[in-house]
């Protein structure tokens, strides 16, 4: 299972080196492909060059012109998206078709519930359609048409910012098709609801084996929205058993962390901060445990490959529950580097 971001700025030559710095962070953190908005043809020039740069499969985003496409299918960009209620005309997205069957590019198919194709946004608006039912029928009429040219190289998405719409479109689909399914909540909103309403949506989903690729699309950084998505799949996992196996087998750290209290006199949150992103971008299959205290320490993290914790003036590291080193709080960071590389 692969989580996916996009990229949250507009592209630029004089920016190249950073941006490929980043990607390379975001690689890091789990990300398995980055998709652009590429709203020019002087945004495809740069993403053009990017995607020569750079081992990340990397998504252009076109809506309105079919000619940004077909421009981006001079470079090794992995993936088109086009969304069947921007780009209109038959022959416009032939075009494309063929240029992308010659160059063995597969093509995603997104349909969002706020760019409909105009009669069935008409329709929804007047009560004769629900959204769901919408989605679905933009998405079968845009894979009717590749499947008339005989291109078959492609995957759907149906967003809505709804939890209900998203469900329900991809459950229809998905019992009429084998088509693949690129899945998540869009304008879903700022971190926290963001992540509950993606989080709602995706379980559901994953635990009825749903979806081949996920985003959880945030109002926030791209490597949150990784972490997210790589947290949803973890829970998705244990729920359908899969912890160990599958495509749903969870990949590098577990942090499990107490949530702070009057005992606490170590401050997790900070130290999550800290080592938030450290973590997740370490390749080891490991739980780390972050407490405040010696009651949410040793005792409630047990289970877990390595911990640290708060014990009135010191802190303590533990393994398995097992106290392997009392410390000075100032020496918490670097004695945690230490076990953490040991680990």
């Amino acid at each position: 299972m692969v989580v996916q971001t996009m990229w949250k700025s507009r592209l630029s030559f004089s920016d190249l080196p950073n941006t490929v710095k980043r990607i390379g962070q975001l690689k890091k953190l789990g990300c398995g492909v980055l998709r652009f908005a590429v709203p020019d043809l002087a945004a495809a020039e740069v993403l053009g060059k990017l995607s020569e740069e750079v081992s990340m499969p990397l998504v252009a985003d076109i809506h309105f012109d079919y000619k940004i496409a077909l421009r981006c299918l001079d470079f090794p960009i992995a993936k088109i998206r086009l969304n069947p209620g921007n780009i209109t005309g038959k022959e416009k997205v032939e075009a494309v078709l063929s240029k992308a069957a010659a160059a063995c590019r597969p093509i995603r198919i997104g349909v969002n519930g706020g760019s409909l194709p105009q009669d069935l946004r008409r329709r929804c608006e007047e009560g004769t359609l629900e959204v769901a039912d919408a989605l679905v029928q933009a998405a079968e009429r845009e894979m009717a048409i590749f499947d008339e040219f005989g291109f078959t190289d492609y995957l759907v998405s149906m967003k809505a910012s709804s939890v209900a719409d998203t469900i329900k479109a991809n459950r229809l689909l998905s019992g009429k098709s084998d088509v693949p399914l690129h899945v998540g909540v869009t304008e879903a909103g700022p971190l926290i609801a963001g992540i509950v309403r993606n989080a709602a949506a995706l379980l559901a989903l994953l635990k009825d084996g749903i979806g081949d690729t996920i985003r959880v699309s945030l109002s926030d950084t791209m490597e949150n929205e990784i972490i997210a998505g790589r947290e949803i799949l973890h829970a998705a996992a244990s729920i359908t058993g899969e912890e160990g196996q599958g495509r749903l087998k969870p990949r590098g750290v577990t942090i499990v962390s107490c949530p702070l209290c009057g005992r606490s006199n170590f401050d997790t949150r900070a130290f999550i901060e800290r080592w938030q992103e450290r973590l997740y971008a370490s390749e080891k299959n490991i739980t780390v445990a972050i407490m405040g205290c010696a009651v949410n320490g040793p005792g409630e993290a047990r289970h877990a490959d390595l911990g640290i914790t708060g014990a009135g003036n010191k802190v303590l590291v533990f393994r398995k529950g097992e106290v392997v080193r009392t410390i000075d709080i100032a020496e918490a960071d670097a004695v945690f580097s230490e076990e953490l590389e040991k680990a």
